[in-house]
């Protein structure tokens, strides 16, 4: 799910590739940089007064979210809510930060669902996770509802839009901070963003929230740190605002619009042949297509991965152009 990177991205990741955000008061500029991507970020997730930094991508952002909503909470057992639909590295997040793992059932259209949701909560909830754009159907949590019962049962609420939140800017769907009460969200430059990997995005409504997740740091003139890693290079960093420069919003709203039409487009094909598909509503497709024909279809050079439940999976991302879904298409009439 990332993408070739855009030629400006790719210039001030060279550029930067040595400086480091995590001394800022040595590196200035970069440091300058990722205040401005966080800026950036924030208009695009309708957050006035951003707080956060360029992680290393989604994986980071959630186990940080995961993170900060422990150290907040009062509780000895921790446990976090999140349906069946999220990403892996929350199975991460539980392991290392020794929180527990509950996992909530979806709806028939494959978005969490509320009421699944709330039969997992208890006292010790200390966080509910909503996806914005899920990795396999590029489906949207109903993020509104999830707030309120996040925030009845004392929990915050952290969004995963990592591969969406670049795209759904142009859609209709409420998701970000200015639809519902999020405390936290990842999003990631280097998918759909078209940065340089790695460069993700963490992003927090409230400044407690980076403050729960700051460590002192003694031997720099910065006083204390809030990211999980400490030394990073700036390439993310200096690379997701060359391409956030160059692109927000026209060019996304651009990406978003052929990516979609291409999404539909490679939807209908698959129909054409017979094959059952999932409904494109991001630039995402799966179809229950049999295993041995996806065998078939990689040993004549295709890349495609499958979905949890085994369909055949297609996420157009910027590079994946039409001819080249005429060309996939056609293979898989002949198979």
């Amino acid at each position: 799910m990332c993408t070739e990177p855009h030629p400006a991205a790719r210039d001030a990741a060279e550029r930067f590739l040595a400086a480091n955000p995590g001394d800022p008061t040595t590196y200035p500029t970069i440091s300058a940089l990722e205040d401005e991507a966080v800026e950036a970020l924030g208009e695009m997730t309708g957050l006035e007064n951003p707080h956060g930094y360029i992680a290393s991508g989604g994986t980071e952002a959630n186990i940080q979210a995961v993170r900060a909503a422990r150290n907040l909470a009062e509780v000895e057992a921790p446990n976090v809510v999140a349906p069946i639909s999220a990403h892996f590295s929350f199975q991460k997040a539980a392991d290392v930060l020794g929180v527990e793992l509950r996992l909530a059932e979806v709806d028939s259209n494959r978005r969490a669902d509320p009421d699944a949701v709330n039969e997992l909560i208890d006292d010790d909830t200390v966080l509910v996770v909503g996806i914005a754009g899920t990795t396999e159907y590029g489906r949207v949590d109903p993020i509104p509802t999830l707030s309120e019962i996040a925030h009845d049962a004392g929990a915050l609420l952290h969004v995963d839009a990592a591969w969406g939140g670049f795209v759904l800017p142009f859609t209709d769907y409420e998701w970000n901070f200015d639809h519902a009460a999020v405390d936290t969200m990842g999003i990631d430059p280097h998918k759909m963003g078209q940065a340089a990997v790695p460069a993700g995005g963490f992003l927090a409504r409230e400044k407690r929230v980076l403050d729960a997740l700051a460590v002192e740091t003694p031997y720099l003139e910065s006083t204390s740190q809030a990211t999980l890693t400490g030394t990073r290079s700036g390439a993310g960093v200096a690379s997701a605002w060359a391409a956030m420069d160059e692109l927000w919003p026209a060019g996304y709203r651009e990406q978003y619009e052929r990516s979609q039409a291409n999404a539909e487009w490679i939807a209908d094909a698959f129909e054409s042949c017979g094959y059952d598909v999932v409904d494109p509503v991001l630039p995402l497709v799966a179809a229950d297509v049999p295993r041995k024909t996806v065998e078939s279809l990689q040993s004549r050079g295709w890349r495609v991965s499958p979905t949890g439940s085994g369909e055949l999976r297609i996420v157009c991302m910027p590079h994946v152009t039409r001819s080249m879904l005429e060309s996939f298409a056609a293979d898989l009439e002949s198979l």
